[in-house]
């Protein structure tokens, strides 16, 4: 018999198509690519790889603590694997969208990772009425902070450090909100950084248009997650029985309604539907969770 082959570990730090970099325990850089056709690796990833000429074969993916993705009727887009939290970004200019964070929310809440919401531009005018977008937000326990990138970014450093020590965070958000003034103010080589990744992956790309991993400090404890702007969230992995269960403020009322299986819709004594009634679920989310599940179950009734 002979002996099994051990390959040695590797982080995913930048992935393009089936190139991707990853990153030895050492700290070199190196390009690799899937044994195989398929491209399973994300950006997270610890793999076993061995290598190949000046770069490297991806032989394995090692199990994931986790993964954040989004998935429509299309397709399944991940962000990132083996996370300690999310930072979501919304900003007043231009004003966020409720359906997108509550979704950004819900995926992460699925996949068993902690979620703070980050409101940048505080120094504009629309801040005022972003915050009071955000109350239901805060009300149901989710942490959200308040920075000004641009004007204030020595304040917004040291409210943001303490967060991020000793984490691998992603950063997540549609485009606008200032991912790429974040990731510059905490990540002092950044643009070197860019620039290394581009030319191994000899990609022109900008760099928000794939995600990618820095790291905050030289003894590669505490990284930041660099990641796409999006439009839309799909959340089509999502079983529509489960919803209400992935919505704190939903989920806090869904032991009080008559019926096990109440969908929250129409249903005689709904505790949902009476707590929104009574101010105590905002509205909005409600309206959302409607329409997410409207989606779910037209999914699953589709041929």
């Amino acid at each position: 018999m002979s002996a099994r082959v051990e390959f040695d570990v590797a982080r995913v730090v930048a992935g393009h198509g089936r190139h991707f970099v990853i990153e030895t325990p050492e700290g070199r850089r190196l390009i690799a690519h899937p044994r195989g056709k398929r491209s399973e690796a994300v950006v997270g990833d610890l793999v076993r790889w061995q290598a190949s000429g000046d770069g490297g074969v991806i032989e394995h993916i090692e199990p994931r603590r986790n993964l954040l993705f989004r998935q429509d009727e299309w397709r399944t887009k991940s962000f990132a694997a083996n996370l300690d939290q999310i930072l979501v970004m919304v900003a007043g200019e231009p004003m966020f969208g409720e359906s997108q964070l509550a979704r950004a929310l819900v995926a992460a809440e699925d996949a068993g990772i902690a979620a703070t919401v980050l409101l940048n531009k505080t120094d504009l005018p629309q801040a005022e009425a972003a915050r009071a977008r955000l109350q239901p937000v805060r009300a149901m326990g989710v942490p959200v902070l308040e920075v000004a990138l641009k004007t204030q970014p020595d304040a917004a450093r040291a409210a943001l450090l303490p967060l991020l020590q000793e984490r691998a965070t992603l950063v997540l958000g549609p485009s606008g909100t200032g991912k790429s003034t974040l990731v510059n103010l905490l990540v002092p080589d950044a643009r070197a950084q860019v620039g290394e990744l581009s030319a191994a992956l000899q990609s022109g790309r900008h760099t928000t248009t794939r995600t990618s991993w820095y790291w905050l400090d030289a003894d590669r404890r505490s990284a930041l997650i660099d990641s796409p702007g999006f439009q839309a969230f799909g959340l089509r992995h999502i079983d529509a029985k489960r919803l209400p269960l992935l919505m704190p403020d939903l989920r806090a009322h869904a032991g009080e309604c008559r019926f096990y299986n109440c969908t929250h819709r129409q249903e005689p004594g709904c505790g949902v539907r009476a707590a929104v009634e009574r101010g105590e679920i905002a509205a909005a989310r409600y309206r959302v969770y409607l329409e997410i599940l409207d989606e779910l179950t037209a999914a699953d009734h589709r041929p």
